[in-house]
């Protein structure tokens, strides 16, 4: 479900709104149902850990959406931050629309394979934090968002791979110099 107009559809109160670099959407600890469809611009969600220390769950550019569904679907409070790396144009929406009660037979099927696609892209994702080396992540990281490494600083896909962004420099450095 990420085309505008099936979500405007779906939820009469969805709302297309601009935000500004650096503004929190979604903060860890509440309770919210909603979720955002990136129009333009580009979105983070992550964690702070007790030492203060961010942990980057995903990122969401242009056609993405971004929530925190685990808590939405356990009906707990939030443990994502989501907020504005640029400014940006989002519909913000009630994800409860998409129960399978409000959703037409083709709705469904669509909705089934992004969200297969979503999962498949996240499994890997904790597979290669498991398993792969830093090098592979980092190639796996260009694969995934190949528009990102210039618009997103390096502190944060550092954190996105769960290194520390010395290590990731080396990384870099090491593949330009393989060219």
């Amino acid at each position: 479900m990420e085309n505008i107009n099936e979500i405007l559809n779906l939820d009469s109160k969805a709302r297309i709104k601009k935000v500004s670099k650096g503004q929190i959407l979604q903060r860890q600890g509440e309770l919210t149902s909603m979720a955002f469809f990136v129009k333009k611009g580009l979105l983070r969600s992550y964690s702070i850990d007790e030492k203060g220390k961010e942990h980057i769950f995903i990122f969401a550019s242009e056609g993405w959406i971004i929530a925190d569904l685990e808590s939405q679907e356990f009906n707990h409070s939030t443990e994502l931050f989501i907020d504005c790396l640029e400014d940006s144009e989002v519909l913000i929406f009630n994800r409860k629309c998409f129960t399978v009660s409000e959703l037409s037979d083709g709705q469904l099927k669509k909705n089934a394979h992004l969200m297969a696609r979503r999962i498949a892209v996240l499994q890997k994702r904790v597979i290669m934090l498991m398993s792969a080396s830093a090098i592979d992540r980092y190639n796996y990281f260009l694969e995934t968002y190949p528009e990102l490494p210039n618009r997103v600083p390096q502190k944060m896909i550092a954190s996105y791979l769960g290194i520390m962004p010395q290590t990731l420099s080396t990384i870099r450095n090491k593949l330009a110099r393989a060219k």
